[in-house]
């Protein structure tokens, strides 16, 4: 991976060593590194699960497409409902590991118990856990990596991030089909392996990941302050102070407790509010993962002894174009990637409906899945760290999260009940005619703001970007 930003110019302030420049800033920092190394191990048990869960549920207990999805929507919709939670409890208490650690060991704890459920009911509640776990971890992991982050940095970071995270996405499905292949009691099997992977990641996460530091950002410079005060500078040391003035001036630095009240008030944020609107429209009509590799099976024959590897070839190509999307995002601007992202998207859903039955129609699907996730699973997150405040960075990044996830909840009952009452063609066709018009209504709110006054300003010395999730500086309000 990036271990460094060869290309990127050292920021002003930057320490420099004697008779050798300024000192390379990483452009991943360790944090991220850490934090992509538990979310890869964690993933291959997730995904060990995931991928023969479909089949499971539908071949081997008789479950029909609908009651498939609304467990799986209910399987999406509990981690979106707990993200509000997880992302609010790690700011308020301002240890985001701690919370991230709580959600990490609940999913763990889930995945045994599996080995014990052999009915819808019982399965319906661990699952229903399990994504509590997941629910919990998400906002405060996310917003560790975009506190450790520059701003101009944030694509690439999420994006190596997003990398790592499916390698385990990759090798889960892989591990999957290799048990079943060699076992009697292939599910069991899977079960019981996944839940020592996913001890496996608690344990990296304790020893490895830093609790981090105060999440509230670094103050901007005064109103006099010239555009070239960066976040990144260091604060100019003052005289050392009297015990008597040093305790108030600890307390003043002593950051004030996030109230739900602040965290309701992020959606005033307009570019927050656009991308959290947004998020949720493109969610409503996207099918599932779990549905996408169903219609495909059934489109192509594929046997069913092939099903969990259908996730690999999202994942592949995921794994190989998160890095230079998240870097295209942040050089070209995020709406445009994710924008691209969403069409991709459409292109899978049209080979499906009216491609011809190539062999190579899998294959083709199945990279323009991965390809829509490249360009938005670490560009989203990404353009929503560039519009919250540091110490709210969590709870933002969750109301967006919880936004989309529920709105894939609501598209995965409809497809459902679609796909029951009209068959799988008309139901995948109004998916695709309503994400038509989902990326169309985004494509115009995300639009970039045209500026208020054209005439030059002599007391301005910077530009200012006004893409509304496009990277770089922008005008204090």
């Amino acid at each position: 991976m990036y271990l460094a930003d060869r290309s990127a110019p050292a920021p002003e302030g930057a320490k420099t060593a004697p008779d050798r420049g300024p000192v390379r800033v990483p452009a991943v920092a360790s944090t991220v590194l850490a934090l992509g190394a538990v979310s890869m191990i964690t993933d291959i048990s997730s995904e060990m699960v995931t991928a023969v869960l479909p089949l499971y549920l539908i071949a081997g207990l008789g479950l029909s497409p609908l009651g498939f999805g609304a467990l799986d929507g209910v399987y999406n919709g509990v981690s979106a409902l707990v993200q509000l939670t997880g992302g609010h409890l790690a700011d308020r208490v301002r240890n985001h590991k701690l919370i991230a650690g709580i959600g990490y060991g609940l999913s763990a704890l889930c995945k045994p118990l599996l080995l014990f459920a052999h009915s819808l009911g019982p399965i319906s509640v661990i699952l229903t856990l399990e994504r509590t776990g997941k629910g919990l971890r998400t906002a405060p992991r996310d917003a560790l990596i975009s506190l450790s982050t520059p701003p101009e940095l944030q694509g690439r970071a999420f994006g190596v991030h997003r990398a790592m995270d499916t390698t385990g996405a990759l090798l889960g499905p892989l591990a999957a089909f290799l048990i079943l292949s060699l076992t009697v009691d292939g599910y069991d099997a899977v079960f019981g392996v996944s839940a020592c992977v996913a001890v496996l990641g608690v344990v990296v996460l304790m020893l490895f990941v830093p609790s981090g530091g105060d999440p509230r950002p670094t103050p901007s410079a005064g109103a006099g302050a010239g555009a070239g005060a960066g976040a990144g500078a260091p604060a100019t040391a003052a005289p050392a102070a009297t015990a008597t003035t040093a305790a108030p001036a600890r307390d003043a630095d002593r950051p004030a407790p996030v109230r739900l009240r602040d965290a309701l008030g992020l959606l005033r944020l307009p570019r927050l509010r656009n991308l959290a609107v947004c998020a949720v429209l493109l969610g409503l009509t996207t099918v599932s993962d779990a549905f996408v590799y169903l219609l495909l099976q059934r489109r192509t024959g594929i046997g069913d002894q092939w099903f969990p590897l259908m996730p690999l070839g999202t994942a592949a190509v995921f794994l190989l174009l998160a890095v230079p999307a998240g870097a295209l995002a942040d050089r070209i601007g995020r709406r445009t990637v994710f924008l691209t992202g969403h069409a991709l998207l459409l292109a899978g859903y049209g080979l499906l409906l009216w491609a011809p039955a190539w062999p190579a129609l899998p294959y083709l699907v199945l990279a323009l899945h991965g390809m829509f996730y490249a360009a938005t699973d670490g560009v989203l997150p990404a353009a929503v760290a560039a519009t919250v405040p540091g110490e709210l960075r969590a709870t933002g990044m969750a109301l967006v999260g919880t936004g989309q996830a529920l709105a894939r909840f609501g598209c995965s009952l409809a497809f459902g009940a679609a796909w029951t009452l009209w068959g799988t063609g008309p139901a995948l066709a109004a998916a695709a005619a309503g994400l038509l018009c989902c990326a169309a209504v985004a494509g115009f709110v995300l639009r970039p703001s045209a500026p208020q006054d054209t005439r030059p300003d002599p007391t301005r010395t910077d530009s200012t970007r006004t893409d509304p999730i496009r990277p770089g500086p922008t005008r204090s309000p």
